[in-house]
């Protein structure tokens, strides 16, 4: 009977040390106990034993790497996940936005992009999509890649289509994709503004300034150092009034920066930096 493998303090830095020097992906300041798990239940997919042989494969198998950070840092998502937050954005942020003669978005660690297209068939409904322009970053890859293809398993959208009436939507939300067999395409026009790119949040910079900033469901993953580096990163890509919504079971409390904010729903965790 296989024993469940272990993963000491010690070993997790090591597999962390090489990972960063070999690859360039900083996972230090990441959340322990939960990268622990998560590199266990990696070697439990992959059927290794030891953090040896989990070295050796990281080492010498560049597509075991890129399957092993695919394991690591996928993010539960959904199209409208967290309906209340999606009527608070349509009646308390949108309208504010409404303002502006661009209006430019960053979702960060966007995952697969079902909330980033969420987000565009919002503005769509508000008649802002076509001056918006909506950046989707994300630490891992074969996640962009996948977002780049709209491209969304059918049997999800029962529950996607739940979500947008609930959110008030106000269209039927089949006109949003083309059902192609066992998946759903999401149509070319709620796709165009949307510019996806790598970004990584433990390491790099400003790169744009921004009117609405979404990270939700990223900073639980990350250790208090690290989630204060990036709030004070949201802070400075954000222009003046600008607004930052991040995770029901996130908060901004502990930040360098909270005092820089000013609370628009607390319940949704929406906030808006100050003058």
């Amino acid at each position: 009977m296989n024993q469940h493998p272990i993963v000491t303090s010690e070993e997790l830095t090591k597999i962390i040390y090489l990972i960063h020097q070999q690859y360039g992906y900083d996972f230090s300041n990441y959340a322990r106990a939960s990268l622990e798990r998560r590199v266990v239940r990696c070697m439990q997919q992959a059927g290794l034993q030891t953090t040896y042989d989990l070295k050796y494969s990281l080492t010498n198998d560049k597509s075991f790497f890129d399957w092993f950070l695919q394991s690591l840092t996928v993010n539960v998502t959904e199209m409208f996940r967290d309906p209340t937050f999606y009527r608070d954005l349509r009646e308390k942020v949108l309208p504010k936005l409404a303002s502006y003669p661009v209006i430019k978005i960053w979702h960060a660690g966007c995952a697969t992009g079902e909330e980033v297209f969420s987000m565009a068939i919002l503005l769509a409904e508000a008649g802002l999509l076509e001056r918006s322009k909506l950046y989707a970053t994300d630490l891992n890859p074969a996640n962009l890649d996948q977002a780049r293809q709209g491209i969304i398993p059918m049997q999800q959208m029962k529950a996607y289509t739940d979500n947008y009436m609930q959110s008030g939507g106000k269209n039927a939300f089949s006109s949003y994709y083309t059902a192609r067999y066992e998946h759903v395409i999401i149509r070319k026009e709620y796709r165009s503004n949307i510019v996806l790119a790598q970004h990584n949040l433990a390491v790099d910079q400003v790169f744009n300034e921004f009117q609405l900033i979404c990270c939700r469901n990223v900073l639980i993953y990350f250790d208090r150092h690290l989630q204060n580096r990036v709030f004070q990163l949201f802070h400075d890509s954000l222009s003046p009034l600008g607004y930052l919504a991040i995770g029901t079971k996130e908060s901004i409390q502990t930040a360098d920066v909270r005092t820089q904010f000013e609370t628009i729903s607390l319940p949704t965790r929406i906030y808006r930096r100050k003058q």
